[in-house]
This record gives structure tokens, sequence and C-alpha cells, in this order.
């Protein structure tokens, strides 16, 4: 990718985003802008977003860009332990560069990685001064170091999301907040569903499967997750 076309997807993520500060907000659809726009303009395969209920306490996968990186979130959660959850519990961003050299540390993680062709991992918190929201995390099937820049713009957007999804939490009592992630995580069950029902259907993989979801949603102009229970219901055929 070109330096005018990373700076043209930088710049269109950060209004997407700056845009849930100003007018109500799809919160599923806005982290997942933000999960491709990392894994388009920075160098990175995939990204993984968790994020954590209002209490603080439990971690959800809410957005992801490959099924091969909910395979290693999810587990990261199962097991309780992994350089994203380290992240999200120290708020500190969790960079390593060679997965392998992590020795008996995270073994869980680390095989899961390994089987899903990811050498190195980047996890930036999601944060706001002392208060910690989950963690944004950069996988790469190669090892090394990331590029500063790309660390520097991945926080940058983390930032602003972290700031759209507090903006809106300030005005909302805790149970409200409670529905709000329980609607999010919802959201994403009928369309990881959505996706299972597209890739029998096409007889394709689960990733060509989310483009076709999404790709039907935006040409009506539906929110992601009223489509794919549209396809789950049998009421919408793609």
């Amino acid at each position: 990718m070109s330096e005018t076309s990373r700076e043209a997807g930088l710049l269109e993520a950060f209004a997407t985003l700056a845009d849930t500060l100003v007018a109500d907000y799809d919160v599923v659809e806005m982290l997942q802008v933000l999960v491709d726009t990392c894994r388009d303009v920075l160098d990175v395969t995939a990204v993984g977003l968790l994020l954590a209920d209002p209490d603080g306490g439990t971690l959800d996968l809410l957005a992801s860009t490959s099924e091969e990186t909910r395979i290693v979130e999810t587990i990261q959660i199962g097991a309780e332990a992994g350089p994203c959850v380290d992240c999200f519990h120290t708020g500190r961003p969790t960079l390593v560069p060679d997965i392998e050299t992590t020795g008996d540390r995270w073994p869980e993680f680390r095989a899961a990685a390994a089987e899903q062709g990811f050498l190195g991992v980047f996890a930036i918190p999601m944060r706001l001064r002392e208060q910690t929201i989950g963690a944004l995390n950069l996988f790469r099937s190669g090892s090394g170091d990331l590029d500063p820049g790309d660390l520097r713009a991945a926080q940058a957007l983390a930032d602003v999301a972290t700031i759209g999804i507090l903006h809106e939490r300030s005005f909302r009592a805790n149970d409200v907040l409670r529905d709000q992630l329980q609607g999010a995580l919802n959201s994403r069950v009928a369309i990881e569903q959505a996706k299972g029902v597209l890739a029998h259907r096409h007889e394709v993989d689960m990733d060509e499967a989310f483009r076709m979801l999404r790709g039907y949603a935006r040409s009506n102009r539906l929110p992601l997750a009223a489509a794919a229970r549209g396809v789950v219901e049998r009421r919408i055929h793609i």
C-alpha cells in the first residue's frame, strides 16, 4: 500500500470513529471498521478486538478480521491467559514480536497461534486515563518488531474508539450498559450463525461468507446484525 493510500485509509477511519461522538451508531459495525482498517493500512496480517463488560470483568470477542483470529482470541478468553488478556489487565501494550520465544508463558495461546499461522502479536489497550475497556490485537504471520508508526496509529485508533464508547456510556445507567453489551454480543452470535449458513450454502470459507453478509448489509443499508438475523431466519437469501 502506498503512503497516500495509507493516510487516506487512516483519515477515513478516524472520521468514522469520530462520528460516534455526534450520532447514534452500531457498536459492532464501528468496531469492525476499526479492525478492518488496522488490517488494511498497518503491516499486520489479522486483527481482533476484545471488549470487557461494563463492570470491567469479563472479556468477549467483539470483532475480528478472520476466522483464524477468532479462534486464537476465543482460546485466550477461555484460558484467561495470553498477551491480549495481559494487555487488558495491565492497561499497557503487550508486544510479542516472536511468539516462539515466550517459553512456558501462555501455552494455550502459543499453541493456538502457531496452529493458525501467527508468529507475532501486538496487543494495544483500549483505555482512557486509568480505565481500560478492552484490547486491540494485531497479529502477524511473520516474526519481528512492528513499525513504531504503526503502533502509534493503532493506539490512536483504539483511543478514538474508546472515547466513543465511553462517551455514550457516560449518559447511560448500568442496566442500559449491560443491555448495550448484551445486544452487541447477541449480534455477534447472529453474525457467526449467518456466516455458517452462507458458508454451507455457497461452499465457501467463513471469511468469504462474512464478506458476502457484510456486502449485502451495506448494499441494502441494513445493520449487520439485522442482515444476519434475516439469513438465519431464512427471510433474506444471499
